[in-house]
């Protein structure tokens, strides 16, 4: 597994507290889970982006990378920009392999989520 890295890949936004809350995301992904090549990658809006953060893993040893979309839903951006971007970066980093997870819609503990919202809510009321 030393050479197997994960990107946290997010949208992007102006606001920079939202891109910290998602390096947050990658920060903990590295602490509580134990993977040493971890980074944070966003779409548009703020930095880095895919293709930087997937040299900075390379560099550091990573012929294999998973890209999680920190997307709720499989949209235009994960159909059709995704994929465009990493056919690119697999031709620029030959010999590494560049996988994409399922976006963060469908997973059961989404639901516990929002129902902990619900709760909550509610429960100030």
């Amino acid at each position: 597994m030393n050479n197997v890295g994960l990107i946290l890949f997010g949208h992007g936004s102006r606001v920079a507290e939202a891109n910290q809350s998602v390096m947050a995301v990658t920060e903990a992904l590295r602490e509580r889970g134990g993977y040493r090549l971890t980074a944070t990658a966003f779409l548009e809006l703020a930095e880095p982006d895919l293709p930087a953060a997937v040299a900075a893993l390379v560099a550091q040893g990573a012929r294999r990378i998973v890209v999680i979309p920190y997307f709720l839903t499989l949209g235009i951006h994960l159909r059709r920009d995704l994929p465009r971007i990493v056919e690119e970066l697999e031709s620029i980093h030959p010999g590494v392999e560049i996988l994409v997870t399922d976006p963060l819609d469908g997973h059961p503990a989404l639901l516990e989520i929002v129902m902990a919202r619900a709760g909550a809510a509610v429960g100030s009321l």
